[in-house]
Parts: C-alpha cells; structure tokens; sequence
C-alpha cells in the first residue's frame, strides 16, 4: 500500500523483498530464464497444471475453503487419468514422463 500511495520508486532487491518479483536474474538474462520455467512447466502433467491453475484461480476468486473443497475430488479425478499412469510408471523406472493430457 505504501508505494500505491506514495508513488515512490523502488528496486528489484525491494520488489524481491516485497513479494512482487519472485527471482531476481542478471541485466540481459529474463527471458532466457522466463523460458527455462515455462519449459520446466511444460513438462508437467497438462491436467494437472491445469487443476492447479484453476485451484487457484477459485482461492482468489472465491477464498482458501472453495479452493480446497474442491481438492480432493479434483485430486481423484486425477488419479484415474491416463497421465497418472504414465507419472507412476515414469516415477517406478526413474525415467522421464511423457505426459498425454488425457
């Protein structure tokens, strides 16, 4: 509320500090790091970046407790996709997943 009200400046150190930037990189070297998360990202199972997303989407819309009554169902819907067998049987033979998204 501070800098709203204020409109005084501040640096990346204290946006870090703040909670407003998560990572601070080096001059030159943001969008080479914003593609190494998306990548990281994308390699996770799709419907399970998608529940996560949409969990919280329903927290900020809607607070902690709709988001996490709809946890567990979501979470066992989960479980029965194609995915899950492919991140359990990637997990039991140490290899890497190759997701479907069904």
């Amino acid at each position: 509320m501070r800098w709203i009200l204020t409109a005084d400046t501040f640096d990346a150190t204290e946006a870090h500090r703040i909670g407003i930037v998560q990572e601070i990189v080096p001059d030159g070297e943001h969008l080479d790091r914003a593609v190494e998360i998306a990548q990281t990202i994308a390699r996770q199972a799709p419907l399970g970046v998608q529940a996560t997303l949409q969990s919280a989407r329903q927290a900020i819309r809607a607070g902690d407790a709709a988001a996490e009554a709809q946890l567990v169902p979501t979470v066992q819907k989960l479980f029965t996709t194609e995915d899950a067998a492919i991140g359990v049987q990637a997990f039991l033979t140490r290899t890497t997943a190759d997701f479907v998204g069904r």
